[in-house]
């Protein structure tokens, strides 16, 4: 049973312009020909505007969507998220996010699901969340390391061409050896881990790239993923 985790660096249905190409991909991964996909708001507050959007994206498309919400009454959380083919993370606020599901226990169970065979996916905090550690702005003055769920090893930065700051944090850290190195995940870019292990960037927007980012003798290395061009 193949593992997978579909980590995407920045658009999707999120954003109002966008040709869900990507979206079709997640369903796709899945072996069911309906597949049920669950939408987690978490990082937003379970914001009531981004649960609309999941609906009126993926209610178009032959899949079975739902949400749970951790600010109002939260649904029985095993026997939903366990029954489902796909899971999709929102962006938002990552070190909020995993603290409020640390105290659910949903950590552990999205671990049990994961090797289950549910697919992982989500963007931004829903794409770093996967990995031993994030780049994350869930505080507002700097970026930070954030430790996260450690089902892939490494370092993830999501937004790598979109926002100024991202590029520079990356070279700084591996520059300090903070981290050996990072997933770099551009917006329009997505990075499909199988096993745990790096299987294809997915490009969704128009030559979009993953890197890893690396240094030797105090230079930056980027080193551009296979690229599956949706």
């Amino acid at each position: 049973m193949k593992k997978n985790i579909i980590a995407i660096g920045g658009g999707g249905f999120g954003r109002s312009n966008t040709s869900y190409l990507i979206e079709k991909y997640l369903l796709n991964i899945s072996d069911s020909k309906c597949p049920k996909i669950c939408f987690l708001p978490t990082a937003t507050g379970d914001n009531d505007n981004y649960i609309v959007r999941f609906y009126s994206i993926f209610t178009r498309f032959n899949c079975i969507p739902s949400h749970i919400e951790f600010f109002k009454r939260t649904t029985d959380l095993y026997n939903h998220i366990m029954m489902q083919d796909v899971v999709f993370v929102g962006g938002g606020n990552t070190k909020s996010m995993l603290a409020i599901w640390n105290d659910w226990g949903m950590s552990e169970l999205l671990n049990e699901a994961y090797n289950e065979g549910v697919v992982m996916s989500g963007v931004s905090a829903g794409a770093i969340c996967w990995f031993t550690s994030g780049i994350t702005d869930s505080w507002d003055n700097e970026l930070r390391i954030l430790p996260c769920l450690d089902f892939i090893r490494g370092t993830c930065c999501p937004h790598y061409d979109e926002e100024p700051s991202r590029i520079p944090y990356v070279k700084k850290i591996l520059l300090e050896q903070k981290v050996p190195n990072c997933f770099s995940i551009e917006g329009g870019a997505a990075m499909h881990f199988i096993d745990g292990k790096p299987f294809k960037n997915v490009s969704f927007k128009n030559n979009k790239n993953t890197y890893n980012v690396y240094q030797i003798n105090n230079s930056i290395i980027e080193s551009p993923f296979d690229k599956i061009q949706l």
